[in-house]
């Protein structure tokens, strides 16, 4: 598994039955690598709140709540856009996602389980990345 920005690995076969909660948050140097990543001016702050609850079939399921204050770029003008982004999400991990999805159209999409761990933070990184604005534009003035 290749190390992200923001790594945060978690060994899955040592959760317990209940829900596990971690309560994470990027440091200055991991927001300026995603910042740079994600092509931001600046990432001030992102932080997440993420539960994993073990399911039937040797499924995981990720819930987690992130909260990011960051900085883009206008696409038209290049000003500054400062911007918040408070996203909810949810992701399912399964040994082998096999056919599923090929199976039932409406099933949900199984993240590959690898080598029995989940990298919370990289999770949290991709689902920022997906609730940003895709085209940031200022007010106008």
């Amino acid at each position: 598994m290749a190390m992200s920005e923001f790594a945060r690995p978690i060994d899955v076969t040592r959760l317990g039955a209940g829900e596990t909660v971690y309560d994470i948050a990027a440091s200055e140097t991991e927001r300026a690598a995603l910042a740079k990543r994600f092509d931001l001016v600046a990432l001030g702050k992102l932080t997440a709140r993420v539960t994993l609850r073990r399911l039937p079939g040797g499924l995981v399921r990720l819930t987690a709540t992130l909260a990011a204050e960051l900085v883009q770029t206008d696409v038209v003008t290049l000003d500054q856009v400062p911007a918040r982004v408070d996203d909810d999400f949810t992701l399912l991990f399964g040994k082998d996602p096999g056919d599923a999805a090929a199976l039932d159209p409406e099933a949900e999409l199984v993240e590959p389980l690898i080598d029995g761990r989940i990298d919370i933070g990289e999770a949290v990184a991709q689902q920022l990345s997906l609730a940003m604005d895709p085209y940031p534009r200022a007010p106008p003035a």
